[in-house]
């Protein structure tokens, strides 16, 4: 039922393109076939697996249709990459037995057995990705459309411009700060940059940060919002019932590198102030703190409930999540806010189904590869490549992996990259003896970190624009500004303390030097730390963040020799142009 209404919005909400009447009424159809389709497989659930295998002859026809139906319903919401990989999977079904290479070649499968394999068994569109879709993803999507109406999402940023616009480059940092917060509500890159983006970009450029540095932070910021828990992107669930744990023990995971590597984005654009010489937002720009808190307290609500119930008392996510929907409204209600009345509430429910359309085309979109997948068994043949290409060599085949996370991102939404890594490449890391929490975070990192890599970057895209700052600059910058993104997921894997696998003491420890490392990477990113860094301070900087951010202590304590070092140096360096030297004849 899910599948049935995605495809019909998806028809009626993005037509072929032209207001003729014969389109409009192709766009019925296929919405009716859509509702037909998907919706007999709900209506004769219980036939279809007491024939187990077998099938009626119409429902291969249906099957037909709905698979070009999900092709097209795809196409229409995130375009032609997707549907093509899907189509190339069906054709290695059917045609392996012409490979001349044993090791991906395999018998080839007929017409009939790939369409009932799609539409009737749980290895195809039905499969466990559809169903994360319908059982959790969906609810949290509503969550933040009926949050964002309340007034939720303004709030955090207002209450980030009201803590840190005085401070130096304080429109950036709150841009940092909005954005996460912002993000781990929405989950979604571009939602971030058009919504908070288009307060901020223009306040960091007012401050002097040029336009495409402004963009480049709101990207930057605004990606990592996936990887923000609570609530994270809509691959996180997958990834739960993927490796059959609780979400929030990959929310939990999930804390310290997104805390991280907001952390190091933080200091860079702190560091970058101070280098410019920059100071923060006027006073009659920053919403006093006070006037913040008393409009919006009740934002918090919500989200602690979500958190309340998903961390403490272990509550299902869907359950968590329809519960976080009705404090919103029972407080807009006990508020007299008219946000959710009678005239507004279906637009704010149309709102939310709308913005899950990506997420349910790119899930049964994806169950075609994954039962493609299964069918051929490919997925371990190609497991047992990776690592006869790596040699056993673990760091190859984090950089092969990292380097094919990053291609299928720039063409595919994070769920799709995502999944289709999750069974073709994370098996192959977690022969390597990597913990699964740490190698399936490391392939969703590259997935997320992709939204801002050449060449497609479309939430660069957005952020520029509104910057009005060229595209591929913005890229850049965005990635050098992200850097310990790139960094973080590699020292996760060999020092998993940073997921939360080990022992107390080990987590404290790792965090802590993880977090002088990431400060210090910022300092070298900048050239700056106490003032202007010398090249030889910017190698030291850099070779002491790889030291911290590795696992031990030992590496750990060289590491901050190395910055100690640096920051020594910075302030005797700055103590001898602080201080003029005596003239003659002065005692």
């Amino acid at each position: 039922m899910h599948l049935a209404f995605g495809l019909a919005l998806v028809f009626l909400s993005l037509p072929v393109g032209t207001k003729r009447s014969w389109t409009r009424a192709l766009d019925l159809t296929l919405a009716a076939a859509g509702i037909l389709t998907a919706g007999y497989v709900a209506w004769d659930a219980d036939g279809i697996l007491l024939r187990s295998g077998s099938y009626e002859s119409f429902e291969l026809w249906f099957a037909g249709a709905l698979v070009l139906l999900v092709l097209e319903g795809t196409r229409r919401t995130i375009g032609w990459p997707l549907p093509t990989f899907a189509v190339l999977a069906m054709a290695y079904a059917a045609l392996g037995h012409y490979l001349p290479w044993e090791l991906v070649a395999h018998p080839g499968y007929n017409v009939r057995r790939i369409l009932s394999t799609l539409y009737l068994t749980y290895d195809g569109i039905f499969g466990l990705i559809l169903g994360v879709s319908a059982s959790f993803i969906f609810l949290f999507v509503l969550f933040g459309a009926f949050f964002r109406e309340s007034g939720g999402g303004q709030f955090f940023l207002d209450l980030a411009r009201s803590l840190l616009g005085g401070v130096r480059g304080g429109a950036a940092k709150a841009a940092i700060v909005g954005s996460s917060l912002f993000g781990m509500i929405s989950g979604s890159t571009v939602a971030n940059v058009g919504t908070v983006g288009t307060l901020t970009i223009p306040l960091m450029r007012r401050t002097g940060f040029s336009p495409g540095f402004a963009a480049g932070v709101e990207s930057a910021a605004s990606v990592a919002g996936q990887l923000m828990p609570p609530v994270m992107g809509a691959a996180a669930f997958i990834m739960a019932e993927v490796l059959n744990v609780p979400y929030v023990e990959v929310a939990a995971a999930a804390a310290i590198p997104a805390v991280l590597y907001y952390l190091a984005l933080f200091a860079m654009v702190d560091l970058h102030a101070a280098k410019l010489g920059m100071r923060g937002l006027p006073e009659s720009e920053r919403p006093a703190l006070p006037s913040v808190v008393r409009a919006g307290w009740f934002a918090v609500i919500p989200v602690a409930v979500l958190v309340y119930l998903m961390g403490v008392l272990d509550y299902s996510p869907r359950l968590a999540s329809a519960w976080a929907i009705a404090a919103v409204v029972g407080i807009a209600v006990l508020r007299g806010q008219p946000t959710f009345g009678p005239s507004r509430l279906p637009t704010v429910l149309a709102g939310g189904a709308l913005a899950a359309l990506e997420v349910v085309m790119a899930s049964a979109c994806v169950g075609i590869i994954i039962g493609m997948v299964m069918l051929t068994g490919i997925g371990l043949k190609l497991s047992s490549l990776l690592v006869d290409v790596s040699a056993g060599s673990l760091p190859l085949l984090l950089v092969m992996t990292m380097i094919a996370s990053l291609i299928l991102g720039t063409a595919l939404p994070t769920t799709a990259t995502y999944v289709i890594l999750a069974v073709l490449v994370a098996p192959a890391v977690t022969q390597m003896g990597v913990p699964p929490m740490a190698a399936h975070l490391f392939v969703f990192y590259f997935g997320v970190i992709a939204d801002i890599t050449p060449p497609t970057a479309l939430c660069v895209f957005v952020a520029s624009n509104i910057a009005g700052a060229p595209f591929q600059r913005t890229c850049w910058l965005a990635c050098r500004l992200a850097l310990a993104g790139f960094l973080l997921p590699f020292f996760f894997v060999y020092g998993p303390h940073l997921v939360l696998i080990g022992d107390l003491p080990g987590i404290a420890l790792a965090t802590v030097t993880a977090a002088l490392g990431v400060l210090a990477l910022a300092a070298a990113i900048e050239g700056y730390a106490l003032r202007p860094a010398t090249i030889p301070e910017r190698l030291l900087l850099m070779f002491g963040t790889l030291l911290l951010i590795a696992p031990g202590w030992k590496s750990g304590l060289a590491g901050a020799a190395c910055l100690a070092v640096v920051l020594a140096r910075q302030v005797v360096a700055r103590s001898r142009t602080a201080w003029p030297a005596p003239a003659v004849g002065d005692s």
